[in-house]
């Protein structure tokens, strides 16, 4: 039973996603601190996570990361390959900001480096692969929110959201639910109507598979106009009539200027 209100109670739709994400399969192993989240072991080896309880610290890693005045000091750190992607989006639709790929030692510690940062929040994608990140945040007492997996350490984690942070679906989905629990709070879209972002920009893509979607897309050639062959000018041009009595006007040059006033004289005393 959630201990939730019930208006930030998970629907069912979400649950169909995490389930379909495998947001619930753990591995083979599990850490003595994480048995809280674990619901039981199936009998090929995998823990299952309890998604109520994936939930229930979805919502305060979201009421968390509201509370935090400007969204410019959390940053969110993912050096995995699948989380690399989820990671830039999540910043793009918070306005927080990320570290996707090799974390530089002493970007919290040291600051002569140009990456020197001061945050006031950490979002870790697996606490295991960004340990240098978490290590760095404990000297510098920065608060950590991590997606924890069955044998993920919970060493100077404040915040485990327990959930699979191995596959590319589960990663997207738990960096898309989260980013959504946050608008939410923040009041920028309603929670009764559906975030039209959909939750496909938040998965990794391979460079591989792209390439081959290009490859295989049909490309599109341009028609070629058809111009009418034009064998001579006069029909395009058509011939320009001449003026009738044009002679008959046109004062004579030979007379000189005295017999052009000569005849405009004549012209104006009749």
């Amino acid at each position: 039973m959630s201990s939730l209100p019930e208006i930030l109670r998970c629907k069912e739709e979400d649950v169909q996603k995490m389930l379909s994400a495998e947001v619930h399969i753990g591995t083979t192993n599990a850490d003595i601190k994480m048995k809280d989240y674990i619901w039981k072991r199936r009998a090929d080896g995998p823990h299952i996570m309890n998604l109520s309880k994936t939930w229930e610290k979805l919502v305060l890693a979201a009421r968390i990361i509201t509370a935090i005045e400007n969204p410019q000091d959390v940053v969110c750190i993912s050096a995995r390959p699948y989380g690399q992607r989820a990671v830039l989006k999540f910043s793009q639709y918070t306005g927080s900001q990320c570290i996707a790929g090799r974390f530089t030692p002493g970007t919290f510690t040291n600051q002569i480096t140009k990456q020197f940062k001061e945050p006031r929040l950490l979002i870790i994608t697996d606490p295991r692969v960004d340990s240098q990140a978490i290590k760095e945040a404990s000297y510098v007492n920065i608060p950590v929110i991590s997606f924890c997996d069955s044998d993920s350490p919970l060493d100077y984690v404040d915040c485990a959201i327990p959930g699979n942070n191995k596959a590319k679906l589960s990663i997207g989905l738990l960096y898309w639910l989260l980013a959504r629990e946050v608008l939410r709070m923040r009041g920028t879209i309603d929670r009764e109507a559906p975030w039209d972002v959909p939750v496909d920009l938040f998965f990794y893509r391979d460079p591989e598979e792209l390439e081959k979607q290009e490859e295989s897309a049909p490309v599109y050639e341009e028609p070629t106009p058809t111009v009418p062959v034009v064998e001579s000018f006069e029909q395009v041009v058509p011939p320009i009539p001449e003026a009738e009595g044009w002679d008959n006007t046109a004062p004579n040059p030979s007379a000189g200027w005295e017999g052009a006033a000569g005849s405009s004289t004549t012209s104006w005393n009749n």
